[in-house]
């Protein structure tokens, strides 16, 4: 899987779970949450693509691999 995100794809999330544990050493709950809206973008990004892909022929009709 990470050989398809690239470097760009690797550094965002790298970034990501950074400032989700900066704010965790703050305010735990308030990270939680903040990583439960990051995961749920995350699927509703995945679901999009895969729906997109889906119509012009190019994936199958959603779902994780």
């Amino acid at each position: 899987m990470l050989d398809k995100l690239g470097a760009v794809g690797i550094a965002g999330i790298v970034v990501a779970v950074g400032g989700i544990g900066l704010v965790a050493s703050q305010a735990p709950l308030i990270a939680a949450g903040i990583a439960f809206v990051v995961a749920g973008l995350a699927l509703v990004v995945y679901g999009l693509v895969s729906t997109l892909m889906a119509a012009f022929g190019m994936g199958g009709a959603g779902g994780l691999p």
